[in-house]
């Protein structure tokens, strides 16, 4: 069985459509990275899927339960940690997960054991006893992640869990999202692509309330851009401008696009161009460079990262 499916997901506000048609399934046992622009769509489908609002049209369901027809039922299968961790920071951690253990109808027996199993995963042995309220940012996203986990739920959705943490605090999260995934499914909504890439085995990403891709992360990164290619030249026996290089060396075999660059560090007359290609193109510039007389300052070939995928889906740039 699925653990998340969903089809034909529309929301509308008035003559807006925030989800034109979205669908797609995630199994047991994966972790998805979540991603889109501001406005994409994004949180209006992480909304739907925990209950909070509902579709204009379509379906969601979390472990075969319509989120619409039975969203109490869907919600037992599910640990949401919104972008700022709902807690209480005038309790005590530990008062405040048992009350959370209340709220999800354990009983007392159940309610003690699953607050420290949820302690102990979460790194937060050694706090129990303090204040929420005076505890950093990063001990606040723990205490907002062991009150998702709390009821052993089947999926995460966890909304940015990582803003606003300095490195050393993202690097135990992140640590601690795989660790959960390797038991769990995680829905991870962030916009550090990075994370995503470090942490997710496969990806979503929504612009204007579509679905543009979907797949491994590898595989989407690798089929949507090719390789990246930087290239820098100076003038030499003949000085041309930068759009009659950038056309001779668009016209090589292999070159898919390419755009100038502008880099206020570059030495006058020097031309920086960016581009992207299905083969190994260097050698070919090489040649072009000294066919035009320019002087080949740097050149360098890369496998594109998320962030290039992204912003060429999201915004149409190469």
């Amino acid at each position: 069985m699925a653990m998340v499916e969903v089809e034909g997901l529309q929301k509308r506000y008035g003559d807006h459509a925030a989800l034109a048609g979205v669908d797609f399934t995630i199994s047991k046992g994966e972790i998805v990275g979540f991603l889109g622009p501001n406005g994409a769509g994004k949180t209006t489908t992480m909304k739907i899927l925990t209950g909070f609002i509902a579709p204009t049209a379509g379906r969601a369901r979390i472990r075969g339960v319509n989120v619409l027809v039975d969203p109490v039922a869907a919600r037992r299968h599910l640990g949401y940690l919104p972008e700022s961790a709902p807690v209480y920071r005038d309790m005590q951690v530990a008062d405040y997960l048992h009350f959370m253990g209340r709220v999800r109808g354990l009983g007392e027996a159940e309610r003690a054991s699953a607050v420290a199993r949820a302690v102990e995963r979460c790194g937060l042995s050694d706090r129990v006893h303090q204040l929420i309220g005076t505890l950093s940012k990063g001990y606040r996203q723990r205490v907002g992640l062991a009150q998702a986990i709390l009821h052993d739920p089947d999926l995460l959705i966890l909304d940015e869990p990582t803003s606003g943490l300095d490195p050393n605090q993202i690097m135990d999260i992140r640590a601690l999202i795989r660790e959960i995934g390797e038991r769990k499914t995680v829905i991870l909504s962030t916009h550090i692509l990075s994370e995503v890439q470090a942490t997710c085995d496969r990806v979503l990403i929504i612009n204007k309330g579509k679905l543009v891709a979907d797949g491994p992360t590898d595989e989407v990164t690798a089929v949507s851009t090719g390789d990246v290619v930087r290239v820098v030249v100076a003038p030499g026996k003949v000085r041309l401008t930068p759009d009659q290089i950038a056309e001779a060396i668009r016209g090589l075999p292999g070159v898919e696009s390419l755009r100038v660059l502008t880099d206020a560090q570059l030495g006058e007359g020097e031309v920086s161009l960016e581009l992207r290609a299905n083969a190994d193109v260097r050698a070919a510039i090489f040649r072009k460079a000294v066919e035009l007389g320019v002087v080949l300052l740097e050149l360098g070939q890369h496998r594109s990262d998320l962030e290039a995928v992204f912003r060429r889906l999201t915004r149409g740039t190469p």
